[in-house]
């Protein structure tokens, strides 16, 4: 007996407008990372199980691929189970690592690819999702300066041409925290990481608890911790806060030269954008310097929608090592929130600009001249289904969004194109008469 579909949660789709929308937004990105000399690369989708699980907390979100009708044991062999990709830094790390003998170093790569994760599904959480990705990868030794680069050249010039609300990247530095936890006397600086980490997810209250239960800190330990998370400025006095803290060390130094770099050269050529924020830690192990998060203004509590960091040992085949920074833009967490609220649309939700009309079938043949035409010079173009009354051929361009429709000239007239929305109708010919600018293609606007 036949059964209704049901949707699946955390696997988006979206209709013929929000779709417009999402391409457009790709296209944008690609376009701007494209003209800051960046080259696409595509990953395949599956990555050795084991290779997944040595990259932080993950691994309950790791979706494994096998065969319906699989062979042998059934327990999974890490090394021979294949699992969808939850990141593209670590697909890209392995790609540079099989090409390196073919690639020029510098390597500034963007891609723009789907991830899966084992999410429990909410809004801005997905099970499947679209990332925007730049990195930028070197052999031996990453000049200081990709730091600044990344977030402040490609990033904000990226989404100041998007109808989005503004955004504001955080940023810390891993040398500058794991050189404080170790001050303090901590021995395991990841998981302390990884659970300061947690705090916008479940407060200091439970991150404190955390560190003392789990991570065996002393109360003492422990608050040092959390009052280093607590410092966030959008200037260089962080540098004196976490000084006045009394902690010392080479690796904390370092990590602090590294923010204040960053930072100053934010407001220098972003005022307002960058803000050092201690608590930004990443969960991800393979991150060694810098680090980022960015929020939507007015949809915080959505998370991060643009993180990202410095990784100097994540590709590396035991003789050299390829360091890099990357950052990613989750276009579906974006995308999801402005679409799902109406805060984003479409100007039509058809490519489609003329409805060619058509006064009997047997004007088809020259219907499909007159769209051929068109086509040619760069506009999409319908011929209408059937020959129905002209009244009807209208509103079915209404139905379907299509600002125009073209009437063949009959009997040695010339022939007509009217703009459905206003009523003005003129002479046009397939080799002259154009739309204006606005409604050559749909656009991204907000309502």
């Amino acid at each position: 007996m036949p059964t209704s579909p049901r949707p699946l949660s955390g696997f988006p789709e979206w209709l013929p407008a929000q779709r417009i929308v999402e391409q457009q937004v790709v296209d944008t990105l690609r376009r701007t990372f494209e003209l800051h000399g960046f080259s696409s690369v595509e990953t395949r989708s599956v990555e050795p199980l084991e290779t997944m699980q040595r990259k932080g907390e993950i691994d309950k979100e790791v979706y494994v691929v096998r065969r319906l009708h699989a062979e042998g044991n059934e327990d999974l062999d890490p090394a021979k189970t294949l699992a969808l990709h939850f990141d593209m830094t670590v697909p890209f790390s392995r790609y540079v690592l099989e090409n390196a003998g073919k690639l020029e170093f510098p390597f500034r790569r963007y891609q723009i690819q789907k991830a899966w994760r084992g999410e429990r599904p909410q809004e801005g959480r997905y099970r499947e999702f679209l990332q925007a990705d730049i990195d930028v990868i070197d052999r031996d030794t990453l000049p200081a300066h990709v730091d600044i680069e990344l977030p402040l050249v490609v990033i904000a010039d990226a989404v100041s041409t998007l109808p989005l609300p503004p955004l504001k990247m955080s940023v810390n530095n891993r040398k500058l925290a794991e050189g404080f936890y170790r001050g303090v006397g901590v021995q395991d600086t990841l998981g302390v990481l990884q659970r300061i980490d947690k705090l916008d997810k479940i407060g200091p209250a439970l991150v404190r608890k955390l560190l003392v239960e789990e991570m065996s800190l002393s109360d003492k330990q422990a608050d040092l911790c959390l009052s280093l998370a607590e410092i966030r400025t959008t200037d260089l006095s962080f540098v004196d806060r976490v000084r006045a803290l009394g902690v010392s060390g080479e690796l904390l130094e370092t990590g602090l030269q590294e923010l204040a770099a960053v930072v100053a050269a934010g407001i220098e050529y972003a005022p307002g954008f960058l803000i050092a924020d201690l608590k930004i830690a990443r969960g991800l192990d393979y991150y060694t310097g810098t680090v980022y998060e960015t929020v939507m203004e007015g949809h915080e509590e959505l998370g991060s929608v643009c993180s990202g960091g410095r990784y100097d040992s994540l590709a590396t085949d035991g003789k050299t090592t390829y360091p890099g920074n990357g950052l990613s833009i989750g276009v579906s967490r974006i995308l999801a929130r402005l679409l799902g609220r109406e805060l984003l649309t479409a100007t039509r939700s058809v490519p489609t600009c003329v409805l060619v009309a058509l006064p009997s079938e047997d004007d088809r043949p020259a219907g499909r001249r007159i769209a051929a035409a068109l086509r040619g010079r760069g506009i999409a173009v319908e011929i209408s289904p059937t020959a129905a009354k002209f009244g009807k051929q209208i509103r079915y361009a209404e139905r379907r969004g299509i600002p125009y429709v073209w009437f063949p000239g009959r009997d040695g007239g010339a022939d007509q194109v009217k703009d459905i929305r206003s009523g003005d109708q003129v002479d046009a010919t397939a080799a002259d008469w154009a739309p204006p600018a606005e409604d050559l293609r749909p656009r991204i606007v907000r309502p």
